[in-house]
């Protein structure tokens, strides 16, 4: 679910830009005219991850629209999320997880195929603890360890500022103002070394029992900070998905008695000779997720009920009936309102149910179809169990199997398989957290320039469908020398000059511009060594795509470059947040459509201004 609303969201951030990330100049010249119809289809498979729908199919399918999309459009080089590699090999994992045993749609799927089975034949579903362990062990673990390595080149991460920094620069700190936090050297020092510690020792420690509630605990606290802090909450977010997974049990178990009913607030009468009334009971039930509502059969209702007595069995079956803890009786639409407002979370829908009008209308739509119920007499064949029709999913053949879930064959498979894991995570990391930090050529000797060969290999195999990719993110190679900022105005019908809604007079980059867009700008435009190509071109896709969403005529619109000078210092600094969004901008280039074509003009040399 939570992995289904990461990704549906992401979408639905595409579907906005998808001018600006797809299309060669934006709304000028469109060379994927089908991108928003693939781009819905994709949000329509992450809703059904969402509500566990066909999970399986929903879960490959998703799987595959991440491949293509990060490997064969725009989103690959220029518009890199930060998170998609990591999203690929989460959902690469999410194939083999038992997504259809508990509030999935699927689960409710495989009741209906036996709709006279009453609900509590069912058993609580079961799955391995692999289940838990083994994405949080390769999605978390593995980062984890990739990450510390490349962190222990950087300076400002060794003096314990690995947070500090980039929370201080314009272009990545949120507008979230967090410098009573960042002025405080001695806690953003506690912070960054409890970050490495965290790092270093999370795959060793982070399974044992007394631990887990500390790892779960400052894992939730560390991440929640990068999606306040940072613009960049997409990758906050998509690691948080997976400490649903770090909760200690005995949590889940405590909060699951907590919220449920310690006994029915509301019992419920239903004809279970009609399939439509049991089918009807069973979607309920499903939903009843604090187990508020207790169903039973009309058949025998009356003779335990003294307060059903004036209504005898016939008429039982004629109505869905309820009977609450006061001893109130309630027959039809009424009964419906009262199950929805019984369930806790759905009670503004029973209540909007009770609104004069909507009753009235909502009787005679259940009028209707109550009087034209059938009714079957129910033999063995009723309670057939049908459900194996639905196909079984990856997990139920790898990890559901009574027979082998034990045995030394199991155990091997699944120990070869995380070897395998292991090694490729290691080359990764090796080659580039260690090979490329220590500048060691491997193409001196012919045998170490094979193996060279067989580890590129393996890397693009690996970062391709795994996900496993260098997590060197905001280290000292990115932030030296990124000692200046731009930004984009116009001047407008008046003559007065405003900015476009992209970076503002601060030098943040403005909400929806975050997550990929800010890595369009930030990490690929604007560098401490600019590529002139580069930026010229994103500044052409900016101009065009904000001067088009602002109702702009591009042709006599004038665009200026505007500069400010910021500072990246591996050391504390009190202020440095304020300070950099401080200071004068000054205007060091212009740009002017004329039809398709855009003429800007920059300084020869931005590296000196």
């Amino acid at each position: 679910m939570l992995f289904g609303l990461v990704t549906l969201q992401e979408v639905l951030f595409l579907i906005f830009f998808n001018h600006l990330i797809f299309d060669p100049i934006p709304f000028l010249d469109v060379e994927f005219p089908m991108i928003s119809f693939f781009l819905w289809l994709w949000a329509l498979v992450a809703f059904a991850l969402v509500i566990g729908y066909r999970c399986q199919q929903a879960s490959i399918a998703n799987y595959l629209f991440w491949l293509v999309f990060v490997n064969f459009t725009p989103m690959q080089r220029d518009f890199d999320g930060g998170f998609d590699l990591f999203m690929i090999g989460a959902n690469f994992f999410l194939i083999f997880m038992p997504l259809d045993k508990a509030f999935a749609i699927d689960s409710l799927r495989k009741k209906l195929a036996t709709p006279f089975v009453h609900y509590s034949i069912y058993a609580k579903p079961q799955v391995t603890v692999l289940a838990y362990y083994l994405p949080v062990i390769i999605c978390l673990g593995f980062l984890y360890f990739d990450s510390l390595i490349h962190k222990m080149f950087a300076p400002h991460w060794r003096n314990g500022l690995g947070g500090w920094l980039p929370s201080s620069m314009p272009y990545y700190m949120s507008a979230l103002d967090l410098s009573w936090l960042l002025n405080n050297e001695m806690l953003q020092k506690l912070i960054g070394y409890t970050i490495l510690i965290f790092q270093f020792s999370f795959l060793a420690l982070f399974h044992y029992r007394l631990l887990r509630p500390l790892y779960f605990l400052i894992g939730i606290a560390l991440h929640l900070g990068i999606t306040l802090s940072f613009n960049i909450y997409p990758f906050g977010m998509g690691m948080l998905i997976f400490y649903s997974l770090m909760m200690p049990f005995a949590w889940y178990r405590a909060i699951g008695n907590f919220l449920q009913a310690k006994q029915p607030v509301l019992r419920v009468f239903y004809d279970q000779q009609c399939p439509l009334c049991c089918r009807t009971v069973l979607i309920l039930n499903h939903f009843d997720v604090l187990g508020c509502v207790d169903f039973q059969g009309a058949q025998s209702a009356a003779k335990n009920y003294p307060a059903l007595n004036q209504i005898g069995e016939a008429q039982l079956l004629t109505d869905l009936y309820a009977l609450d803890n006061q001893g109130r009786v309630y027959a039809g639409v009424a009964t419906y309102a009262q199950i929805l407002v019984a369930m806790r979370y759905t009670a503004p829908i029973g209540w909007l149910l009770k609104l004069p009008g909507i009753y009235q209308l909502a009787c005679r739509i259940y009028r209707n179809i109550a009087d034209n119920r059938a009714r079957v007499s129910c033999d063995v064949s009723c309670v057939a169990n049908v459900a194996g029709s639905f196909p079984a999913t990856l997990y139920d053949k790898i990890f559901d199997n009574q027979d082998q879930r034990l045995s030394k064959r199991f155990i091997n498979k699944i120990s070869k398989i995380l070897l395998v894991l292991i090694v490729l995570q290691l080359n990764s990391s090796i080659h580039y957290g260690l090979l490329y930090r220590f500048h060691v050529n491997t193409r001196q000797l012919p045998v170490t320039s094979i193996v060279a060969d067989m580890s590129n290999a393996l890397l693009m195999f690996s970062n391709t469908f795994l996900g496993i990719t260098p997590h060197a993110l905001y280290l000292h190679d990115h932030f030296e020398g990124y000692d200046r900022i731009l930004a984009i105005t116009y001047i407008d019908a008046n003559g007065q000059e405003q900015w476009l809604p992209f970076v503002n007079q601060q030098g943040r980059l403005l909400a929806p511009n975050w997550g990929r867009v800010h890595s369009m700008w930030a990490n690929i435009a604007v560098t401490p060594n600019i590529d002139e190509l580069r930026l010229k071109k994103f500044i052409m896709k900016v101009t065009a795509f904000w001067g088009g969403k602002e109702n702009l005529r591009l042709d006599s619109t004038q665009f200026v470059i505007k500069m400010k000078k910021i500072r990246a210092p591996f050391e504390w600094e009190n202020d440095l947040r304020k300070n950099n969004l401080s200071g004068d901008w000054q205007d060091v280039g212009s740009a002017k459509w004329h039809g398709k074509e855009i003429k800007i003009q920059l300084p020869s040399d931005l590296d000196t201004l």
